[in-house]
Formats: C-alpha cells, structure tokens, sequence
C-alpha cells in the first residue's frame, strides 16, 4: 500500500446493527437492508439467506466494503442493467464512509420500466435509507496474536495486556502457556516490544 492510500489511523467507522429502509417508485418496491459484516463468508450467508425469504422479489442487488481501508468491496447488479444498482449502493457506502458493511436492496417489480436513471435512484435512495436508520459506531482494526511463554514470565505478559488493553480471546495457564487475543494496529510495535522476551506469532 504506497503512502498516498494508506490510512492515518487505526479507527474506522461502521454500523452497529442491523437496519432496513424503503423506497417506491411506480409501482416497483425497494427494501434495503444494512447489516455489519466482517468476512466474505458471512456476506455470502446473508445474501443466500435473503434471497431465500424474498424468493419471489426479482432482484437482489448488494455492495459491501471490508476493513479498515475499505479495499475488500464489491458491487453486484444481480440481473439489473449494468451499475443501475450495485454501484449506487456502493456509492451510498462510500459516502457515509463506512466499511465491515454490507447493504442488500430487494426488488420487487410494479409492471412500469424505471429506466437506467431511474433504477440509479431507486436503489442510491433505498441504500441511503438504510444506512440514514442505523446507528454509527467507530471500530479500531487490530490483528490477532498467539503469546507463547513460561509460567515464570506471567507477570510481565499480564502487565502489558493490562497497559495495552487488550482483551483475550482465548487463554491457557500451565508450565506453558498461551494467550490468543487482537491487538490494535497502533499498538503493535509496543506490543512486540514490551513482550520481546517471549514468544509471539501473528494468525493469518
């Protein structure tokens, strides 16, 4: 990432909740729905899972954007005239700047043709909507960790993860020991360097 992209800090904004909106246009309805996502899978769930409750809708048109620097996106038209839908949601996203979000716009078809202009407008504004009726919160990125080390150093480990706040995920106390947890991005030279006697390993 060349320094023009990358982020100035470790905080981000997303949603802390799942949230709907709506839009009419001549007949057509379009129900929007925001959720707070963190991976791929977990999208591919969520659409599969609306698409199976809207079954009878005609289109189900969604963009989400993952991590701290929003470079994990997409834009899906599902069947609409190309960027008429994917597109205009993404662009709602991108403006709220939001990201660890996915919007999904459910089409259901009145009998009347919108048109390209009008389809932009109907999904932007359905997206917008949604986005308009969540609640905004700031997330911090981090990076998750294995601490490897002998009993004897307890003291040291706990001092720094009581400095640092960091909350562990998993924890394991015996001769040898074993804390997994997220460390902020900010935080992580300090980190490694306040726990260099030990061992660490960064999860992929």
């Amino acid at each position: 990432m060349d320094s023009v992209t990358k982020p100035v800090t470790d905080c981000y904004k997303s949603i802390a909740a799942p949230s709907r909106g709506l839009y009419k246009d001549k007949g057509s309805k379009f129900l929007s729905f925001a959720y707070p996502v963190s991976s791929e899978a977990q999208i591919k769930d969520i659409v599969a899972s609306l698409k199976k409750e809207y079954f009878d809708a005609r289109h189900h048109c969604y963009a989400y954007r993952l991590g701290l620097s929003g470079d994990r996106w997409r834009a899906n038209d599902d069947g609409e005239p190309s960027s008429t839908a994917g597109r205009p949601i993404l662009g709602q996203i991108l403006s709220a700047e939001l990201s660890d979000i996915l919007i999904v716009v459910v089409r259901y078809f009145g009998g009347i043709l919108l048109g390209t202009s009008g389809l932009t407008v109907a999904y932007k504004t359905a997206a917008a909507d949604a986005i308009a009726n969540s609640a905004i919160i700031e997330k911090t990125a981090s990076e998750l960790f294995e601490i490897r080390f002998d009993y004897l150093q307890m003291n040291d480990v706990m001092k720094a993860i009581k400095e640092l706040q960091i909350v562990p995920m998993d924890q394991i106390f015996d001769e040898k020991c074993l804390i997994v947890a997220p460390v902020r991005l900010r935080d992580i030279p300090r980190f490694k360097e306040m726990l260099k006697s030990t061992d660490i390993c960064q999860r992929v």
